[in-house]
């Protein structure tokens, strides 16, 4: 499996470096959620972060050993994301990070503007002044991660941003869809992100939906949200 980045148990990026100078996932035992959920997690984030690249395999007795877990636990977090197509066999039975197509990468940001614009709209009716407050809150922190370059920020602040839109839009499972069509096109996400103009758009692109979100103007907030999705497939994709 190629090297990769320790991930802290609370899914954050930290790093710890053996004496070979190479990364490893962080052990998961800990209480609390349930262990093939915080598998799940930590592969997730292992994936949209990068630390996993599409075609990384995966060696079972490796993840075992970094993340402290047995085989049967970890089968069952590998089971489910091979279900939701982020993990796939090949004919030798080798299990990798899926690679998308360029077909399907363009299917899934078209999905996805879809599905944001849903919810940006279902915020709208259902969010309460207080959640709209913290949302603009959650919007400045955005704009400073797109500010500070760093692209880790950025996916960190992307997340937590449409994590307030999907609470107060009341749709777990409008959120569930979107992150799982992210990690599918995860490397095309991280290496759009990384484009200053991109950057400087997105910004932009957060006002505007801010200002319509504020207004309660539902019509120009699924508009935004779905030029917000056009215009990062656009940069992905080119």
């Amino acid at each position: 499996m190629p090297a990769v980045r320790r991930l802290a148990t609370n899914t954050s990026t930290s790093m710890t470096m053996n004496s070979d100078g190479k990364g490893r996932l962080a052990s998961l035992q800990q209480p609390s959620t349930s262990l093939r959920s915080r598998i799940i997690q930590s592969l997730r984030r292992a994936i949209e972060t990068g630390l996993l690249e599409p075609g990384a395999r995966l060696v079972e007795r490796d993840l075992c050993e970094q993340l402290q877990v047995s085989r049967t636990s970890l089968r069952e977090a590998l089971g489910e994301l091979q279900a939701e197509g982020i993990l796939t066999y090949s004919p030798t039975r080798r299990l990798s990070v899926s690679v998308i197509s360029r077909t399907d990468a363009e299917n899934a940001y078209r999905i996805r503007a879809v599905m944001e614009a849903l919810i940006v709209e279902q915020f709208i009716e259902r969010a309460s002044d207080a959640e709209l407050e913290a949302l603009i809150e959650e919007s400045k922190r955005l704009k400073s991660s797109y500010r500070s370059g760093d692209v880790e920020r950025m996916l960190v602040g992307k997340r937590a941003f449409y994590d307030r839109i999907c609470a107060g839009a009341q749709n777990p499972m409008a959120f569930d869809i979107i992150n799982r069509l992210i990690l599918r096109t995860s490397v095309l996400r991280r290496r759009s992100l990384a484009r200053k103009q991109r950057q400087q758009q997105s910004i932009k692109e957060v006002d505007v939906l801010i200002e319509a979100i504020c207004k309660r103007d539902a019509k120009a907030a699924r508009e935004a949200a779905m030029q917000n999705v056009a215009h990062s497939a656009s940069s992905a994709l080119s």
